[in-house]
């Protein structure tokens, strides 16, 4: 079992690779969930990592409805973390009714290739999961993060086991949203997930660090289950 730290600066992404996590998936703007990072900031932690660096790639923040002129930005940045070396990217676009683009979805793996995709909560407002999922698989998606469609992880966490079993393997199913090292191991008992996503910051302020005994803290959680 693995933990994916979220982090919005190069500090705490030197703190996920210090302490233990497998990932990172590296944003700007938290009070936004998260928006595409400077260039500057995934050249940097690439070179000074040595885990992979996932970029999430999201123009704004709001909804994920995106117009043409959006849309041409999101490809060009993936393009550009193509070129800097990501191995990954995590994104994600829905339309109006809240149902995932699958059809922008297949554009943007195809388009990020050979980077793999991942799609992040954007599908936690799919009113439907298991159609979201099938969609996001057959668009060639390798992992999707998700609170099962609710708040948080432990909340959704019996809708999450039933996505791991319906996955079957053929996408990873990451719990995410308030995972703590406090909950980890149940939410991994309870969901059967591999896979788990935290931004380790325990204290907010006017900048969120994630705390290196947490991360630590998860990641031996997850080693004991």
């Amino acid at each position: 079992m693995i933990l994916e730290v979220c982090a919005f600066n190069i500090q705490s992404c030197l703190i996920a690779d210090k302490a233990g996590a497998a990932r990172v998936e590296l944003c700007a703007d938290p009070l936004e969930g998260g928006t595409t990072p400077s260039y500057g900031l995934i050249q940097y932690a690439l070179a000074h990592t040595h885990i992979p660096v996932w970029p999430m790639i999201r123009p704004r923040g709001g909804s994920y409805v995106f117009d043409d002129a959006e849309m041409a930005i999101i490809l060009k940045d993936i393009l550009v973390c193509r070129e800097l070396g990501c191995p990954g990217i995590v994104t994600g676009v829905q339309l109006a009714n809240g149902k995932i683009d699958t059809v922008q979805m297949k554009h943007i793996v195809d388009i990020a290739y050979p980077m793999m995709v991942s799609c992040h909560k954007v599908f936690d407002e799919t009113p439907d999961a298991f159609e979201a999922l099938d969609g996001l698989i057959d668009a060639g998606c390798v992992r999707v993060l998700t609170s099962g469609l609710q708040k948080t992880a432990l909340e959704g966490a019996h809708l999450l086991a039933k996505l791991v079993k319906h996955s079957a393997g053929r996408i990873t199913i990451m719990p995410g949203g308030t995972v703590r090292s406090n909950n980890i191991a149940s939410l991994a008992r309870v969901t059967g997930a591999q896979e788990f996503h935290s931004s380790g910051v325990i204290s907010r302020g006017l900048v969120n660090f994630s705390d290196e005994a947490e991360v630590r803290q998860m990641v031996a959680a997850l080693q004991a289950v």
